[in-house]
């Protein structure tokens, strides 16, 4: 190539790059025009200011009430004061147990429970991942029945505590809609004390106690259930102190002793009414006493 031919090729290089450079604004010039008529002719969308999820309140589980699981499922009774638990199945006493409830400054509450939740095996997820094999749940705040220590005195940090093999058997039993747990402050010295405690704690009213996600127990009514005919007043009497003797929740029941005249013989009818008498007298016949429900 000559020197000629050389100069020529740079000349027009140089002038291809200077088109070049003046296009490229002019091309970025009429885009942005382009732009502002699109956006003249369609607006961007306004952002929407979209509202924070709710949580919805958990809906709280109710146990069945006591005289409804002692006719026909499971009533689990544990008092903190003497550190036992009886179960009853079907009205039967099917089991004691001695428990370990909460220490000093984690009280196991009192109250009326369900069964929330059941595993074999479980670990605290409060308490350093702590083994709580046969897990029956009563709140969702922490508080469970589950194989452990048990000292003989209250020693978790909130949770009843069994024997192992007990907690086994205790949760092969127990079906979550036909149980109903029932923790007490007050001593129970016997199967038919663990009754009567029971039967007192029905609550008034379906609302969780603060702070520890319990749920009492709907109010049940009144029921009334007859325990003999006598042919006099002290009679049935008698009959009144014998039975108390012998079930010391009848003596949390009003008793009513009714005159009745059948053919031409005059009896007095004992009668007693209590939440959840229908259920105790259904213990009452099994044990061979008599008993019938009349209302």
């Amino acid at each position: 190539m000559s020197r000629a031919t050389g100069l020529l090729a740079i000349f027009v290089l140089l002038l291809g790059l200077a088109g070049l450079g003046l296009a490229l604004p002019a091309r970025e010039a009429r885009a942005d025009v382009q732009e502002a008529v699109i956006q003249q002719i369609a607006p961007p969308p306004v952002a929407t200011q979209v509202a924070p999820l709710v949580a919805q309140p958990v809906r709280q589980q109710l146990p069945p009430p006591v005289p409804d699981v002692l006719q026909s499922g499971v009533l689990v009774v544990v008092s903190k004061a003497s550190q036992r638990m009886h179960v009853f199945k079907d009205g039967e006493h099917w089991g004691s147990s001695p428990v370990s409830t909460g220490k000093r400054g984690h009280s196991t509450p009192a109250g009326v429970f369900p069964i929330l939740q059941k595993r074999v095996f479980h670990r605290s997820n409060i308490y350093s991942n702590a083994p709580m094999p046969y897990m029956q749940r009563l709140t969702w705040r922490g508080i469970a029945i589950h194989a452990g220590y048990v000292p003989g005195y209250p020693a978790s940090h909130g949770c009843i505590r069994l024997p192992r093999s007990f907690a086994k058997a205790l949760f092969d039993l127990t079906k979550a809609d036909r149980t109903t747990v029932v923790v007490t402050n007050a001593p129970m010295r016997s199967e038919q004390g663990a009754v009567t405690l029971a039967l007192n704690s029905q609550a008034p009213a379906a609302m969780p106690a603060a702070g520890n996600g319990v749920v009492m127990a709907a109010a049940t009514s009144v029921q009334t259930i007859q325990l003999a005919a006598a042919l006099s007043p002290a009679e049935a009497e008698a009959h009144w102190q014998g039975a108390v003797a012998m079930y010391p929740q009848l003596a949390s029941f009003q008793k009513a002793v009714v005159p009745a005249v059948v053919g031409q013989r005059r009896y007095w009818r004992l009668r007693a009414s209590a939440p959840g008498a229908h259920a105790l007298c259904g213990v009452l016949k099994r044990s061979g006493q008599d008993c019938f429900n009349v209302i």
